[in-house]
């Protein structure tokens, strides 16, 4: 993997990219159409849907053009933006989304502002996006409940994600930019770009909390991509990566300088994983009060992921610190591949309780006291993680683990669950007999400058190591583990060790 190489590849990319609308955004001629000369009325009562798409219209026909949307409350249902215009919120401005269901258009997502197949479009400014997500998704509850709207997934009083209208929904556009405002309170995920090729999104603030599938933001199948400088306060995952929609797939993408809540996991790539993930790099990401992995790579669909570099990650109070899983979810697929993946310099605080305790969508219970399961990388036994390397990582663990508590005998290794179709999450084996890192079915790990802590004895070794081939330990520091071995080989082969004190068990069958 030439790491530089692609990084280099990579900004010449943006440079092209960034030229384009910069160069667009120097044009002092471009008019403004603010959408009150078009009828809009901003008391937030008034539905101004035709106004401002009249305003969007208008701009467009025009060649180019600024949408403004000045300080006020504009409530609206779905709005299409079109090449070559940019909706600008001003300070003070709110886009209020209508909580009537039956308001909303869709591409491949009801929502609020949708795009696609368009050039050279953004929203801007500092006003706010708001979905009303909690009214909204009531409605949506109300019409299937009374047969209006057949939701053949309909369970525990909880309408279907695709029901519910998101706040933003760009498909197959191309120089696309979201920068400076605020997007909250959506019924399902805020934001999705969707095969999209040359995005930006900066400076911006998500606060959405109002219901269930409340993702930050949500690239899907997209290339060329700059996520940067933004606060994501989420109900569910903060950034997401997926790959659905053969044949385009995630590559060239930048995420950088973010701060990052969530009640699911702060970074996540993979879940949905059909065709793929290339040449990603996410740096300085800050992680607090997330419920679940802070960085958490998974393919399980078929997909292929490789080339991907995570670096500079402060994560406190956080239920996981890593998870890489490579599954079969999709049995109606090949197997996957996961390779060539690079984690350094990071430093996550895990708790003895619920990181996000007191949020308004917490999630969902797991073994208690939550954070007894350790970080993982697992392959299948025929189809293994390959190419992984740690450098540089300190986490910290509550600790806790007893006897009676998270007791998986050391005799018993073959025994944990394979679990290869299951739903990928930390916790998706139930108790492990690590309480650092469990590693199963890889090839090629490095591990270097690595410093495990446990704030309580653990009955659990610190490190296990299953059915790995190729296993290169650099300065491994343990601090507070319990009698037993902290470091146990199993079935593990072509094992290098430089500077680890810890007590060793081999297990060879």
């Amino acid at each position: 993997m030439n790491i530089s190489l692609h990084r280099f590849r990579f900004l010449l990319q943006f440079c092209c990219y960034l030229g384009i609308i910069l160069s667009a955004n120097a044009q002092s001629t471009i008019p403004v159409y603010n959408i009150l000369d078009f009828g809009a009325i901003g008391d937030g009562q008034n539905l101004n849907t035709s106004a401002i798409q009249k305003a969007i219209d208008k701009a467009h026909q025009n060649g180019a053009g600024v949408v403004l949307i000045p300080s006020g409350m504009f409530l609206s249902g779905s709005i299409h933006l079109k090449s070559n215009v940019e909706l600008r919120l001003a300070d003070g401005a709110t886009l209020l989304g209508s909580t009537r269901r039956f308001d909303y258009e869709k591409i491949t997502w009801h929502a609020l502002v949708l795009a696609e197949g368009q050039e050279n479009i953004a929203i801007t400014g500092g006003g706010t996006i708001d979905g009303q997500g909690a009214a909204l998704a009531a409605d949506v509850v109300r019409l299937v409940q009374d047969s209006i709207i057949i939701d053949p997934y309909w369970g525990n009083n909880r309408p279907h994600e695709r029901e519910r209208p998101q706040l933003i929904e760009f498909v197959g556009c191309k120089n696309a930019r979201v920068s400076g405002i605020l997007l909250k309170n959506s019924a399902c995920w805020v934001q999705t770009y969707q095969a999209c090729d040359g995005l930006i999104i900066e400076n911006i603030r998500v606060e959405s909390r109002a219901y269930w599938n409340n993702d930050g933001i949500d690239l899907v199948d997209s290339r060329n991509v700059q996520v940067r400088n933004c606060d994501i306060n989420s109900a569910d995952d903060g950034i997401c990566l997926k790959s659905s929609y053969p044949p385009a797939f995630c590559e060239n993408i930048l995420i950088e300088n973010c701060t990052v809540r969530s009640s699911a996991s702060a970074l996540k790539l993979g879940t949905a994983s059909t065709v793929g993930f290339r040449n990603i790099r996410v740096r300085n990401l800050k992680v607090y009060d997330t419920f679940r992995s802070a960085i958490a790579l998974e393919i399980v669909d078929g997909a292929f992921m490789e080339d991907i570099e995570i670096s500079d990650i402060e994560a406190k109070n956080t239920g996981n610190a890593v998870f890489i899983r490579l599954g079969h979810r999709n049995k109606d697929r090949p197997v996957g591949s996961l390779r060539n993946i690079r984690i350094h310099d990071i430093t996550v605080e895990v708790p003895n309780a619920r990181p996000d305790a007191g949020y308004a969508f917490e999630g969902p219970a797991v073994t208690e006291p939550h954070n007894l399961i350790p970080s993982s990388i697992s392959g299948m036994p025929d189809y293994l993680v390959q190419n992984v390397s740690l450098e540089n990582i300190v986490i910290r663990f509550g600790g806790g683990g007893t006897r009676e508590r998270a007791y998986v005998p050391l005799d018993t290794l073959d025994q944990v669950p394979e679990r290869p179709h299951d739903y990928p999450e930390f916790s998706m084996f139930g108790e492990l007999p690590a309480w650092g890192f469990y590693v199963r079915h890889v090839e090629g790990l490095k591990m270097k400058n690595i410093r495990l802590e446990c704030m309580e004895s653990d009955f659990r070794p610190a490190l296990v190591f299953d059915d790995v081939r190729g296993l290169n330990l650099n300065n491994i520091r343990i601090l507070k583990s319990g009698d037993i071995p902290e470091v146990v080989l199993r079935k593990t082969t072509d094992v290098i060790e430089k500077r680890v004190r810890a007590k060793k068990l081999i297990i060879k069958k």
